[in-house]
């Protein structure tokens, strides 16, 4: 995946969105934002999917350093992690936020998604 990273995990989906989350709030961040993206489809449209999860993940200080640095940032934010069912486990996987970097020239925000990036990679080894 070249604008995220991710990984498969023994966890079960429960466990693992669990496990995500706890290890976000390590790392300062919040969930804003839950989609369940398994039962909106339903509501909406009648489909059934596997168990699948966006979490609009936000460090605040750090959104507030980006933000100033770059005010159309919102576009982009929050930063969102994925995890949904794969098999016996579950797959997770994170926006990488140097991503932003290739498509917004702005030294600042660089040092700002690079930290995010550093934050996240830890989460993501944790799971």
């Amino acid at each position: 995946m070249e604008y995220g990273f991710s990984k498969k995990t023994d966890l079960p989906y429960e466990e693992a969105v669990e496990k995500v989350t706890e290890e976000l709030k390590k790392e300062g961040f919040g969930v804003l934002t839950t989609i369940d993206v398994k039962d909106t489809l339903k509501k909406k449209i009648n489909v059934d999917f596997r168990k699948y999860i966006i979490l609009g993940a936000c460090n605040p200080p750090l959104a507030h350093k980006a933000l100033e640095s770059e005010e159309q940032l919102g576009l982009l934010l929050p930063c969102n992690v994925i995890v949904y069912e794969s098999g016996i486990g579950s797959t997770v996987a994170f926006f990488d936020p140097m991503v932003m970097t290739r498509i917004i020239e702005n030294e600042e925000l660089k040092t700002v998604a690079q930290e995010v990036q550093n934050k996240m990679k830890r989460v993501f080894e944790a799971v």
